[in-house]
């Protein structure tokens, strides 16, 4: 059944990719991950769309106007729209860090600036409607510990220009805080850094259920945890009032959302660093109640939607291939997703930002 027409559903195509590769299982294509999203159904509701990380073998970030208009194509042919996507901001994919050296930082503003010329192509071609550009610092906790006030500074400024590159494409950044990104790495960091930045209009979070998961922990921040230590996972209550800590700060710049589900532990696989392990909705070491919690990113403190974002999207990082090879897979996932819409969603279409602009 479906309660609500908004937001969107939309499913995540880096999970082919990241963790992948070298070390780890081979990459899953582009058009097996589109396939994928585009056969699940549930009770005749299905995806709306994808987000993409603007990175090869999947979106090349030097893609000529030709490279896109086929994708765009390949997406339309499935009755999908693109959504949001990822900036290969880091130094293996092209960047450098925000908080490094001039070259470095030069290399990662080049790579938000493809990104995000990327996105408001998309935006031309008709296939994408709503969505951000996504970023972090690329830089890791160890290295940002070494001066946290002139490197936090140093990213602010960094990011700080990515905003306007960003504002002379007509589009929006989201930093993705993650316990593996410097600067990032706490909610408290997380909400300094981007009143540091201080350009909310063009600057927001990207919240991602299972990385935030381990913030209310204290994971590479323990100053920062709220839920005590040994803590009792059969004490909802507790966990609740963190959550709710957590997303009173953050959820006012909050202007993306990944719904997943989270272990409490952390992950790594091929090149990526460990961060929040991504889960099956119906993990039974899953500590969330995903609709639940979803409702926090989701919801005024009020009880109404933020409107903040026009689609909901579903990361999966890390899932083994067999996993993912399994259309079950996606028709449980799409169920949560369906769920989540069904309990917070709306009916009457927000105009995006970019209708706005």
């Amino acid at each position: 059944m479906n309660a609500h027409k908004y937001p969107a559903l939309h499913n995540a195509m880096w999970p082919g990719l990241v963790g992948k590769g070298p070390g780890s299982e081979p990459p899953i294509d582009l058009e097996t991950m589109l396939n994928l999203t585009a056969s699940a159904e549930v009770d005749g509701i299905r995806f709306d769309g994808v987000d993409l990380f603007l990175f090869a073998p999947h979106v090349e970030i030097d893609s000529s106007d030709d490279d896109l208009k086929q994708l765009a194509d390949r997406i339309a042919s499935r009755n999908l729209l693109a959504g949001s996507v990822v900036a290969p901001v880091w130094a293996p994919t092209g960047g450098g860090s925000a908080m490094g050296s001039e070259e470095e930082r030069k290399k990662f503003l080049t790579q938000v600036r493809k990104a995000c010329a990327i996105a408001r192509k998309l935006r031309d071609l008709g296939i994408r409607r709503c969505g951000i550009v996504r970023i972090d610092s690329a830089a890791s906790p160890a290295e940002w510990a070494k001066d946290p006030v002139a490197n936090t500074k140093r990213i602010a400024e960094t990011f700080q220009q990515a905003c306007s590159i960003a504002e002379d494409y007509g589009e929006r950044l989201a930093a993705e805080g993650e316990i593996c990104w410097g600067g990032m790495h706490s909610w408290k960091r997380m909400v300094e850094l981007l009143e540091m930045v201080g350009r909310p209009e063009t600057l927001g979070f990207q919240a991602d259920m299972a990385h935030t998961l381990l913030f209310t922990l204290g994971v590479n921040s323990p100053e920062d945890r709220i839920l005590p230590e040994n803590f009792d996972w059969s004490q909802k209550d507790v966990l609740d009032d963190a959550i709710r800590t957590m997303t009173r700060a953050l959820r006012p710049w909050t202007i993306d959302f990944h719904v997943a589900q989270n272990d409490a532990t952390v992950k790594g696989s091929g090149s990526h660093d460990k961060t929040g392990r991504h889960c099956l909705p119906r993990d039974p070491e899953g500590k969330m109640d995903i609709v639940k919690v979803a409702g926090a990113w989701i919801r005024e403190g009020d009880g109404g939607p933020t409107h903040a974002f026009q689609h909901i999207c579903w990361d999966g990082c890390m899932f083994p291939n067999e996993v993912m090879m399994r259309p079950g897979t996606w028709r449980e996932i799409l169920a949560t997703m369906i769920a989540v819409r069904n309990a917070h969603g709306w009916d009457e279409a927000a105009r995006s930002w970019q209708e706005r602009a």
